[in-house]
């Protein structure tokens, strides 16, 4: 009896909190009808969210979109990721409890941070990663799981560790899955814009001028 309504239990949370479905909308109401947000994601500032279709963000994310988010088509974000665009702690040391009376905004408060996040095109976001405030994820990216992403991670780039490093180029495989699938490649260029190359050099991401 008792596994019989732990299953059922299980069952009615699934279809109510953690189903995955079809259908979003952006915050101008847009309809984005291959777009799949998890319930248990929270995002904090909506309307600053620049969302397109065939979008996938999973489960027990946390996106901050208050100082501008892009997320451009066919991104997957996996599960527990964390976006942010604005970090307070400096300012928050610098004012002490004057912090929770300033008068002004909150950008204006000494030492905040703010700076917008985007994340291009079919790019892919592992699981347990952090994207800092002021990054930008080029297209078809791989960001690896744990990874601390600060600054610019060129397009194709693979990028692991904390902080984020290149550690390959997506393109090595894609042309190898390419010549595999020869019927693949118009879709591959369209977003892509062309073919795979010879991958670019490995480099660093290029961090912001005033990190958090």
């Amino acid at each position: 009896m008792k596994a019989w309504l732990n299953r059922w239990r299980r069952r009615l949370w699934q279809a109510l909190f953690y189903r995955m479905v079809f259908g979003e909308r952006t915050a101008q109401g847009t309809p984005l009808p291959h777009t799949r947000i998890a319930p248990s994601t929270c995002i904090e500032g909506e309307e600053g969210l620049q969302l397109a279709d065939h979008v996938f963000i999973g489960h027990f994310n946390f996106l901050d979109a208050a100082g501008g988010l892009r997320i451009d088509e066919g991104v997957q974000i996996t599960n527990f990721v964390s976006i942010v665009t604005h970090s307070s702690h400096r300012a928050v040391r610098l004012m002490g409890r004057s912090y929770a009376t300033h008068a002004g905004t909150a950008a204006a408060r000494p030492g905040y941070l703010q700076g917008a996040v985007h994340i291009g095109a079919y790019a892919f976001v592992g699981p347990h990663s952090l994207i800092e405030a002021g990054s930008r994820i080029g297209k078809g990216a791989v960001v690896c799981a744990y990874a601390q992403v600060r600054g610019e991670v060129p397009d194709f780039a693979i990028v692991a560790g904390q902080p984020a490093r290149v550690v390959g180029d997506v393109r090595t495989r894609d042309a190898a899955l390419l010549a595999q699938y020869p019927d693949m490649q118009a879709h591959y260029a369209a977003w892509a814009g062309t073919q795979p190359a010879s991958p670019v050099p490995a480099s660093t991401p290029t961090p912001p001028s005033d990190p958090a």
